[in-house]
């Protein structure tokens, strides 16, 4: 069965004609794909584009995949370029962290559930949340660290950053997440920190 070979077993049956083993590789990898583009997007149906978009790409580049990084930290190179590509395309408005009117419309978004909803909604929800409200940089290094599970020489190359750079944004990334999660959580931010 295809699904129980390597990336790279996969890669080599694709670039030898095998469509169903790129078939594979798309199922194995679209949703932190489609995980990646939303950090990007914010919109469902502009996230599936990014995400469409990066597999075509990868398929049309695979012969020119080498295997001196692991495919994944190649792919997400491409999620991450396609994303700004689309971006800068788009012309998508986006808020500055320091714009007031994101804090208020936070925090009347807030101010709507009562203290027994937020008790019961699950902290990966409110960890989620929190993640969309940051810059698309630092939602992707935070995905690609935590949930990509992503060295940080890997999200540098996938980056096209140096590795201490990554260090540094990945550090102020936290730190903005932390506020995120404090201005939205206020009590209960000690419990997922």
């Amino acid at each position: 069965m295809q699904s129980k070979l390597s990336d790279i077993e996969l890669i080599e049956q694709t670039l030898a004609g095998n469509q169903f083993a790129y078939a594979d590789l798309v199922k194995r990898h679209q949703r932190f794909v489609f995980t990646l583009a939303m950090r990007f997007a914010k919109g469902r149906e502009d996230a599936e584009e990014i995400a469409q978009d990066c597999f075509v790409k990868a398929y049309r580049s695979l012969a020119s995949f080498q295997g001196q990084s692991k495919f994944t930290t190649w792919l997400y190179s491409i999620v991450y370029t396609t994303a700004m590509t689309f971006l800068r395309k788009k012309r998508v408005d986006t808020d500055s962290i320091d714009d007031e009117g994101t804090f208020v419309q936070v925090e009347s978004h807030e101010s709507a559930y009562d203290t027994n909803n937020v008790e019961n909604k699950s902290r990966s929800y409110y960890l989620n949340q929190a993640i969309e409200q940051l810059l698309p940089d630092d939602a992707t290094i935070i995905t690609l660290f935590y949930k990509g599970e992503q060295s940080l020489e890997e999200i540098a190359q996938t980056m096209g950053i140096e590795t201490n750079t990554v260090k540094v944004k990945l550090f102020r990334a936290r730190q903005r997440l932390k506020e995120k999660l404090e201005r939205n959580l206020k009590h209960e931010v000690k419990e997922l920190i």
